[in-house]
């Protein structure tokens, strides 16, 4: 099943997809905008959207993504962009058992 929101998605995700891009850096700031980083070779991609971008994101049944519409203003849109969130994802940083640490 589905989670009825973007909001409620990234939530329980580990990682999402923007644009085709693995991206392990996504957090809410303060003010509830969403920020998602990537590396795409060598270049540093930034996309930061608005709490009302996130709750007006669809869900594409049929790609089983998000869409969410980027704006400059109000009213001139600069962008789709399609997510995708990805479940638990373990990174080399995770706790490993301290036994095995000195064998």
């Amino acid at each position: 099943m589905t989670a009825q929101t973007l909001l409620n998605a990234l939530e329980h995700c580990g990682m999402v997809e923007i644009d085709g891009l693995h991206a392990f850096e996504f957090a809410l700031d303060e003010d509830d905008n969403l920020h998602i980083e990537c590396i795409d070779g060598r270049a540093a991609k930034h996309w930061e959207f608005t709490p009302a971008q996130v709750a007006a994101a669809t869900f594409d049944d049929s790609l089983q993504s998000w869409l969410i519409v980027g704006y400059f203003n109000e009213t001139k849109a600069i962008g789709e962009h399609r997510l995708v969130c990805h479940g638990d994802v373990v990174s080399s940083s995770d706790d490993e058992d301290d036994t095995d640490e000195n064998a």
